[in-house]
């Protein structure tokens, strides 16, 4: 491949979210779902209020798996000249709250990650007696080689590989719901136009207003 055709980290990981838009949508109705069938977890949180982490339920990271967790948000989505690594935006502490949440979906990823993390890091003390986020960025990434595709990965990376898929996508979800993950997909939304002079002259002559 040569240099021009090459894609960076982060191109790449703006194509996957645009080919996976549609699974989110179904994923984001189930969630919707479960929701609705949840009991005992107490009302809806007042969506107008600025909650901080911890407040609607008890968050489940130690302070070992957190920097477990951070090292992987910014080997998964480092900071680049447009925008910061993962975990400067606060996706560790969405990760956090997300496994934390009372609900199925949540609960089924929590035994996900929290197996995932203490994978990373044995593996990580096995192969460079040091903790995963204490690595290199290069030794970061090797383990991450051999766990980032599930159908590539070999048998005794099966599992480690579902959990690096699950972190993924939860790490790309969060980084791309922030106004720095907006920024960097240059995402401008509903922002008033500072000045409108109405449609171009051609326009209206194509319409025959004028």
């Amino acid at each position: 491949m040569s240099e021009s055709q090459q894609m960076d980290r982060r191109t790449a990981i703006k194509w996957m979210m645009a080919a996976s838009a549609t699974i989110s949508m179904l994923e984001v109705q189930g969630f919707g779902s479960s929701l609705n069938a949840a009991q005992g977890y107490g009302s809806d949180p007042d969506l107008l209020k600025t909650y901080e982490p911890g407040d609607l339920w008890p968050l489940t990271f130690t302070e070992t798996q957190r920097r477990i967790a951070a090292a992987l948000c910014n080997t998964i989505i480092p900071a680049d000249e447009k925008s910061p690594a993962a975990n400067e935006v606060g996706v560790t502490n969405f990760i956090d709250e997300w496994i934390s949440a009372p609900y199925p979906r949540q609960q089924k990823d929590r035994n996900i990650i929290l197996k995932g993390l203490t994978w990373l890091n044995d593996e990580s003390l096995k192969r460079f007696k040091k903790d995963f986020a204490d690595l290199s960025e290069v030794q970061q990434g090797g383990i991450c080689e051999d766990i980032c595709c599930e159908t590539k990965a070999k048998p005794e990376f099966k599992e480690a590989a579902n959990f690096f898929n699950r972190f993924r996508n939860l790490t790309v979800g969060g980084f791309y719901t922030t106004s720095q993950g907006w920024k960097d997909l240059q995402y401008i939304g509903n922002v008033a136009l500072s000045q409108f002079d109405g449609p171009p002259r051609e326009v209206l002559v194509h319409l025959k207003l004028i």
